[in-house]
């Protein structure tokens, strides 16, 4: 019986989100905790993973049990009667990092629930793992992944497509926003969280005040970015503008109010509608553009980690996969030494050596 119908409702105030609910008081409860300590982006993401979960499973959150977790992941991959195609391969139900990631928040909603001292919640209903194959040879602590997560690399744009997406955009707004992701490699919610006062030409940085995880950084930028900038902030900047964010609406009744993530993914698809490209393109493909080429420009990785924001060096480690040029030359330099070696080691009577 459904006892619950899990509906997000968000609630505004000055072109950004106040309050969070999915109906639930324990839901309610946890989001409000999550919007206390986490970043905006994440606090929408938990809540609107957990909407998407108790859409599926339809129990209050007292009564789900591992076996509706099961039946939710085969849900998101798209088995039974739902179909799901995803938009960058064409394969059938969610990706694996998708899928992940939903657990995660709801492991995470059941840990909160789990420490309050007021309500009988005292096992996670999301299982830490798997039992593997052996049982005869595993230790009781040995678990398999719940959701194997494939390390894949991400795509990158070529020159060509790269050039014409520029030449596609048509005003000094959308050409300094494309500029921040491409030159500087910004994330998209680092791009428009920028404000007047983060911006620093004299330097050619920027300061970000809003990174991935509540970090802050200041980073190295073309002067492409700010030649277009200039020419948006004298001709195209509205006034006055709320809250003093750098990018805004143009036009139409969010006129002056601060772009949205939205905003940006629709100027970037019709930009590549535009262009002519046959496949789609994220903001993040452009962030991952511009460390591959920065990499295969021959800038060190430790130097393009503090640009790029990450707190491991080894998730930055995938630009030496993509930069295929520079992998490749490493290898060939390192190959015409072995051949130099082995040639030197050959024997006299190696047939290689007879005239």
């Amino acid at each position: 019986m459904v006892v619950w119908t899990a509906v997000l409702v968000r609630e505004m105030a000055d072109g950004e989100v106040v309050r969070l609910s999915l109906g639930d008081p324990l839901v309610d409860d946890h989001l409000r905790l999550v919007r206390a300590r986490a970043r905006p982006n994440t606090w929408l993401a938990v809540a609107y993973d957990l909407k998407v979960f108790f859409a599926v499973v339809n129990k209050s959150p007292v009564q789900v049990t591992s076996g509706d977790v099961f039946d939710f992941i085969s849900h998101q991959r798209g088995s039974g009667d739902v179909v799901v195609v995803r938009l960058a391969d064409g394969e059938h139900g969610l990706a694996a990092r998708t899928i992940k990631r939903r657990l995660s928040s709801v492991a995470g909603f059941y840990g909160y629930l789990m420490t309050r001292e007021d309500l009988a919640v005292t096992k996670c209903p999301v299982p830490r793992g798997l039992p593997t194959r052996r049982p005869s040879q595993r230790r009781s602590s040995e678990l398999t992944a719940l959701v194997r997560t494939p390390r894949t690399l991400p795509r990158v744009l070529a020159p060509a497509e790269v050039s014409a997406l520029l030449a596609a955009l048509r005003c000094e707004r959308d050409r300094a926003m494309i500029a921040a992701m491409l030159l500087a490699g910004l994330r998209r919610c680092e791009v428009l969280g920028l404000r007047l006062r983060d911006v620093r030409p004299g330097e050619r940085r920027l300061f970000i005040a809003e990174g991935k995880g509540g970090h802050q950084r200041l980073v190295s930028v073309s002067p492409v970015f700010f030649q277009a900038l200039g020419r948006y902030l004298e001709t195209e900047r509205p006034q006055p503008c709320t809250k003093g964010r750098l990018f805004v609406s143009l036009a139409g009744p969010r006129r002056g109010q601060p772009l949205s993530a939205a905003g940006v993914d629709d100027l970037l698809s019709t930009a590549c509608r535009r262009a002519e490209l046959t496949r789609r393109v994220s903001c993040h493909q452009l962030r991952h553009t511009c460390f591959t080429r920065l990499r295969e420009a021959g800038m060190p990785l430790e130097a393009i980690q503090a640009q790029a924001g990450h707190r491991s060096v080894e998730t930055t480690r995938v630009y030496l996969h993509l930069a295929d040029g520079w992998v490749a030359n490493e290898y060939w330099k390192a190959l015409e030494q072995i051949d130099v070696d082995l040639e030197g080691h050959q024997s006299p009577t190696d047939p290689a050596n007879t005239p």
